[in-house]
């Protein structure tokens, strides 16, 4: 939960907070993963900033009060967003240079987990 909290502020502060930046840098200088795949749209970054902090202040939220119920619907809402997510770019890889393709699918991939994660039921604890 931490880790897709953490994720969550990193993305949604830089997008909300400096879409430019974020249209032009992201994730580092130099690797340019939002714009190499279209013109620059404000609006649409901004947007793109508030889904990650609303996904932010529900992770918060559930790693604070982590109720089963809680847990699950979190991994639901970012299960349902990081799967069509990862589609999408799984699909588009052909703009990258390789070491950007195989980034792509490793960070978005390991969120995508994260969220599957949350969903697994809890194990019982092995008999002592």
């Amino acid at each position: 939960m931490a880790l897709l909290a953490v994720s969550a502020a990193v993305v949604g502060i830089w997008a909300a907070a400096f879409p430019e930046s974020f249209y032009s840098d992201f994730p580092s200088p130099g690797r340019n993963w939002v714009s190499t795949l279209g013109p620059y749209n404000e609006h649409l970054i901004r947007d793109v900033g508030g889904l990650y902090l609303a996904l932010l202040v529900l992770s918060v939220w559930t790693w604070r009060r982590p109720t089963v119920a809680a847990v699950r619907v979190t991994g639901g809402a970012w299960l349902v967003f990081n799967a069509e997510h990862f589609l999408w770019h799984a699909l588009h890889l052909q703009a990258f240079p390789v070491i950007d393709r195989v980034g792509n699918m490793v960070a978005l991939g390991g969120v995508l987990v994260l969220s599957v994660l949350l969903l697994l039921p809890d194990r019982e604890p092995a008999p002592s």
